[in-house]
């Protein structure tokens, strides 16, 4: 085993040319430390400028002090830190470990640009540990292929550069150049599975087969390998089962493959669309559940930040959607509105008479009793009906804003506007994704909405 030496961080990370930030992942304790001084003594060499980033869990009431201590030190080696505070909640039959690792995970998917490196202390005994942890809980080819040494991570990319090296090749480091580091008193918890591992099981393990670390890395890479010949064979397949909708697969397509092939396909789709892969259960429900419901039906297969669903032919893979606004109204009175619960902005893109309103304007949601005689139309419609032709599925159709003047809707925004009343003023007033149609009230002649979380499926534009 290489002894530790901070120029193998340069060698590791010598691919990556031209990265925007390097950020090491940095929680105070020994491996996160070692990394961080590492990537300090050899930052002019690195790809991109050295940063640090520290995510307070709050689960410990030391957490505070831990994380000025991670400042104090950052300082002192002149490292910009980004600080982030999460708020740790376990779901049902989830540990607080795991909600933990998913809550600081967020963190950094949302941190990382494009271009941008994290760096994270994993080391050849915490590889050891995920694959015993992955074998336990019945891992497929993915799990037991533990932790890569690679892997996109939101806009960025995830590093492991020590994960040749052991906790005790870092313990020594760290011991050799006099450095202090945090000790997490959870550590020694051994109600947390990977604490029983490392402190009873794998000790008892190298008793007998002192290189063991090592021997259970060489099988992760091993069963990577495996993982990326099925990954190459779903990408050749997934390539072309593209569904309607940018990022939806066919279901058609998908249908006809044969089931493990299918089951390969979905999870790579997943994993592409920045998803966490389903356990065993979950993706059996997609595909003796969901795959095969009829075109008109509303089926929903969710687990922790992901919610699968279908509509007609198309799979979607979505962010679990946000609460749908409820309440009187939302008044408009700028020519630019924020919407609440991360569902956009509506931009009035040319401004009429103002002057000229038959009432306030208001913004409502979820109201699906109403109905609209779009311009040109005979007759009004039924909300439902005008969803129908535009393509918009039923659990997508609450958060459409709807636009009315005084108690009257002008316009459902995205898919059409309404057609004024016999003996109401007759002016173009409002538009709807951008296309022009004549409404009730001259406040506007034109409504963008941008920014709502489904614009990457090509909704409303």
């Amino acid at each position: 085993m290489p002894v530790f030496d901070p120029q193998s961080l340069v060698a590791t990370l010598a691919p990556f040319e031209a990265a925007s930030r390097v950020w090491i992942a940095y929680s105070g304790g020994l491996d996160s430390t070692v990394l961080l001084r590492a990537a300090a003594a050899v930052r002019e060499r690195l790809s991109g400028p050295l940063w640090a980033v520290h995510v307070d869990h709050a689960l410990h009431p030391d957490s505070g002090r831990w994380a000025d201590h991670c400042r104090v030190t950052c300082e002192d080696l002149a490292i910009s830190l980004r600080e982030s505070r999460v708020e740790v909640k376990s779901g049902r039959g989830e540990s607080l470990e795991a909600a933990a690792r998913a809550a600081r995970y967020g963190e950094f998917f949302a941190l990382l640009a494009p271009g941008d490196l994290l760096l994270t202390a994993h080391h050849l005994d915490d590889q050891a540990e995920t694959l015993l942890l992955a074998l336990i809980r019945g891992s497929g080819a993915h799990g037991l292929a533990a932790m890569p040494l690679v892997v996109d991570l939101g806009l960025g990319r995830l590093v492991r550069p020590l994960l040749g090296h052991s906790r005790a090749d870092l313990e020594h480091y760290a011991r050799t150049l006099g450095l202090t580091w945090l000790e997490d008193p959870s550590n020694r918890e051994l109600a947390m599975d990977r604490n029983y591992l490392r402190r009873l099981v794998l000790p008892l393990i190298r008793e007998r087969w002192p290189a063991v670390s090592t021997t259970l890395a060489r099988s992760a890479a091993h069963c990577a390998e495996a993982a990326a010949l099925v990954d190459l064979a779903a990408g050749r397949e997934l390539a072309g089962l593209g569904g309607e909708r940018p990022g939806t697969l066919s279901i058609p397509g998908v249908a006809w493959l044969e089931r493990t092939l299918r089951k390969a396909v979905l999870r790579l789709w997943l994993r592409r669309r920045g998803f966490l892969g389903p356990d065993s259960a979950h993706l059996t429900r997609i595909l003796d559940e969901l795959l095969p419901a009829r075109p008109d039906a509303d089926p929903l297969v969710a687990w922790r930040g992901c919610e699968v669903r279908r509509y007609r032919q198309d799979l979607f893979a979505l962010r679990p959607l946000p609460p749908v606004p409820t309440g009187p109204g939302l008044a408009w009175e700028g020519p630019v509105m924020e919407l609440p619960h991360g569902l956009g902005t509506l931009e009035r893109v040319a401004d009429a008479d103002p002057m000229a309103l038959t009432g306030p304007v208001r913004v409502r949601f979820g109201v699906p009793e109403l109905a609209c005689r779009p311009p040109g139309g005979a007759h009004q419609r039924p909300l439902k009906k005008l969803f129908q032709k535009a393509g918009v599925p039923p659990w997508l159709r609450p958060y459409v804003p709807l636009v009315f003047a005084g108690d009257d809707l002008v316009a459902v925004v995205g898919v059409c506007s309404c057609a004024h009343p016999p003996g109401a003023p007759d002016h173009a007033s409002l538009a709807a994704a951008d296309i022009p149609l004549t409404a009730l009230t001259p406040t506007v002649s034109q409504v963008r909405w941008s920014g709502h979380p489904w614009e990457s499926l090509g909704f409303f534009q």
